[in-house]
């Protein structure tokens, strides 16, 4: 019985040839029609809304005028500023609380899981209110007999704004960082204590910065968060961008397009913090960012 395939020479020193019989065939692509149809769909609706807002009753020359107001640029600039005071106001609540969750005393504990609780259980307006109406409930505050001083011209504005936002990111950081306290491994700890090293000094020194690549990707995103959370604080009155957008839009009745004046500018800076938290990313990640040193050459005895 004869056979079609070639026959094998291994073992004879000579190398086996490739069976060609499947070399007459055509290779066809496989068509994907279902995504050529979506993508079809995608960019007409893409399509549609483009020509939805190059037709409609948008003065784009009004845009552009406002959206280098003073006003504006005065609100941005205080949107700014909230955002990095209430991060780093909530970082930093957000690291020590983050450390007494995992304290061994209990009394500690306690608070620090009664504290991430209450901020996260409770939503943001709510606690932006109760900071400001604060004199409701405690008319003056102070050390009596040195400084004393009432709650309601102490309770501005931007102080309950910094204080809502930065105590309810806190307990949202504290957390992200426990989680990034956890995923190092726990023979790190074990042999800082062999060297003598305190809790504090490993905290800082060993485990934190090995946290840095599981903590910086959800804190980068809390800050693009609170960049568009600030917004909120209009309804006590802050002046950021968009309460800035509202109080000309009700002068001049053009409201789509002081919307849309914001929303540039939103835009404009969640970009900017995204490309620095892919940077940030790329710094702490394994083995990213740092060169490996080349090893010294050893003394060989001759």
């Amino acid at each position: 019985m004869s056979s079609t395939t070639a026959p094998s020479s291994i073992g004879t020193g000579q190398t086996a040839r490739f069976d060609p019989s499947i070399a007459h065939l055509t290779h066809v692509p496989r068509r994907h029609y279902g995504r050529w149809i979506a993508s079809a769909l995608i960019l007409a609706a893409f399509a549609l809304v483009v020509k939805s807002f190059a037709e409609g009753q948008i003065d784009w020359a009004v845009v552009g005028q406002f959206f280098t107001a003073q006003s504006i640029i005065s609100g941005l600039g205080n949107t700014i500023i909230m955002t990095i005071c209430a991060m780093a106001l909530g970082i930093t609540l957000g690291v020590l609380f983050a450390i007494l969750v995992m304290s061994p005393n209990p009394v500690l504990k306690g608070i620090a899981v009664f504290y991430i609780w209450f901020f996260r259980g409770t939503p943001l307006l709510l606690q932006l209110l109760l900071w400001f109406n604060l004199a409701l409930v405690f008319p003056r505050i102070g050390i009596p007999g040195l400084f004393e001083a009432r709650v309601v011209d102490v309770m501005t504005p931007f102080v309950a704004t910094l204080l809502g936002l930065g105590i309810n990111q806190g307990a949202y950081t504290a957390e992200v960082v426990r989680s990034g306290i956890l995923s190092v491994d726990a023979g790190q700890t074990e042999a800082a204590k062999a060297i003598g090293m305190t809790r504090l000094t490993t905290l800082r020194r060993i485990v934190l910065p090995q946290a840095m690549r599981v903590i910086i990707p959800p804190v980068g995103n809390e800050v693009i968060s609170m960049v568009k959370l600030t917004s909120i604080a209009s309804v006590i009155g802050f002046a950021e961008v968009l309460r800035n957008a509202q109080t000309i839009y009700y002068a001049n009745a053009r409201v789509i397009e002081l919307l849309i004046v914001s929303a540039g500018w939103y835009l404009i800076i969640v970009t900017v913090l995204s490309i620095g938290q892919h940077f940030l990313e790329r710094y702490f990640a394994r083995g990213s960012g740092r060169r490996s040193r080349p090893a010294a050459p050893s003394a060989v005895e001759s």
